[in-house]
């Protein structure tokens, strides 16, 4: 009779042992379901959740970094047609991107919401290699914008008039943020105005009724060009904004305890209008892009009003003449890609480095005294900025906590009933067989 109860004992604890076990086993799909359903309700850009909180505020700044290309070579350029010679001076840091957005306006028919994004930049000493009264020898704006603006002889007379050349000696504040320029008669600057303006208005998809368009930009909101420049707008937003375009994965990385997918920027994105079309449009010089054959530069002249042209820093996957047309670059994949770290589970970006070089054109005149010795066209950058961003300490506390704590005490759950299960069930099954010849010895 002892053995008996024993024998049923253990073909309970089996069955117990197989039970716990296959409730771990389906804990997987339905924890997994129960964690997407929370991440994809905190996703959402709505008051209350997560991504509302982190959306609207400026938590973690921005900082842009900026490396001036000081020429070293001015009047042997002029003079003999020299190539220049260029030595980066940097990084001049700013803090951007610190003040939360504005007038957001929430358009539930669409699932879209509306927003300004205020324009403001505080100059960062201590992360930066001088002051903004250092002087760079650079491009002269004016002439070389005047160089596709305006008839020849009207630059040459300006040029005269007041004395100026194709270089010119200015700040780091005057270059970046505005002068008074004397050909112009008004403020001239890469990024002016800057401070105290908005960038906007911009709408994006708040993911409520689609989470994979969760912070998309929702092009048919957008005040811009028609659809048949929808590509070109798309890449333009890129370039001001850093917003999205295609990316590629490149690997796994750890991120202050936090599981992070590295995306680039791919080559792709600055290749010629003949290898990707849907950079067509900002091909509108054939001569200077030899045909629409140059890659690694984006003409945004069109946008800008001046011949301005965008690539990454040091022309990096750019056509190769680029770099061969100046001295003094170097392309580094590591230190001039941009990319993003995104965490896989919430899809929400943890970091990102944007960095984009700005370059002017100039080429040869028979006319403007400055530019005779000139021999080709020649794109030269003027400035290449990194802008980062990056959870801090305190940030990435609390997000292992709200969210990959309970995906952990999940899998542990997960992990530990069928671990127990599956223990159960071996000891019960030895013990049964173990008992079960015992008894057949005895009889």
């Amino acid at each position: 009779m002892g053995c008996c109860n024993k024998l049923c004992g253990l073909k309970v604890g089996i069955g117990a042992g197989i039970a716990v076990a296959i409730l771990g086993i389906i804990l997987i799909p339905v924890g997994n379901n129960i964690i997407r359903e929370t991440v994809t309700k905190e996703s959402v850009i709505e008051p209350g959740t997560t991504a509302w909180e982190n959306w609207v505020s400026a938590d973690a700044p921005v900082y842009r970094q900026f490396w001036l290309f000081d020429v070293q070579n001015p009047l042997d350029v002029v003079e003999n047609g020299s190539k220049p010679k260029l030595v980066e001076k940097g990084p001049y840091t700013y803090k951007t991107r610190y003040l939360p957005k504005e007038n957001i306006t929430a358009n539930p028919e669409t699932y879209t919401i509306s927003f300004l994004l205020p324009a403001g930049a505080i100059f960062e000493p201590s992360m930066s290699v001088g002051s903004e009264e250092d002087s760079v020898t650079s491009l002269n704006l004016a002439v070389a914008g005047g160089y596709k603006l305006f008839p020849p002889w009207v630059l040459e007379a300006a040029i005269k008039l007041n004395n100026v050349s194709l270089f010119q000696r200015r700040t780091v504040r005057e270059i970046l943020w505005g002068y008074k320029d004397p050909i112009l008669k008004g403020t001239l600057g890469l990024f002016f105005p800057y401070n105290g303006t908005y960038d906007g208005p911009y709408s994006v998809f708040t993911g409520k009724d689609d989470i994979s368009k969760v912070s998309i930009i929702d092009i048919d909101g957008e005040s811009g060009p028609g659809k048949n420049k929808e590509p070109c707008l798309l890449k333009a937003l890129f370039f001001n904004v850093f917003r999205s375009v295609s990316a590629e994965y490149e690997r796994s990385l750890n991120l202050k305890g936090i599981e992070v997918y590295r995306f680039k920027l791919p080559p792709l994105t600055l290749a010629s209008p003949a290898v990707n079309p849907d950079n067509q449009c900002f091909c509108t010089d054939s001569v200077v892009t030899k045909n629409c054959t140059l890659a690694g530069v984006l003409d945004i002249s069109s946008s800008r009003g001046q011949p301005v042209y965008i690539s990454l820093p040091h022309f990096l996957h750019g056509s190769p003449y680029l770099v061969e047309d100046v001295e003094g670059l170097g392309p580094s994949e590591e230190h001039h890609v941009t990319f993003l770290d995104v965490e896989p589970t919430t899809g929400f970006s943890l970091r990102f480095a944007k960095r984009l070089q700005v370059n002017m054109m100039y080429g040869p005149s028979k006319i403007i005294t400055v530019l005779k010795k000139v021999k080709d066209y020649t794109i030269l950058p003027i400035v290449w900025l990194n802008e980062t961003a990056s959870l801090d300490d305190e940030t990435a506390d609390r997000f292992k906590k709200e969210l990959l704590s309970r995906v952990d005490m999940l899998e542990t759950v997960q992990y530990t009933l069928i671990g127990l299960g599956s223990a159960a069930f071996v000891l019960c099954t030895v013990a049964h067989c173990l008992i079960s010849r015992n008894n057949n010895k005895l009889v």
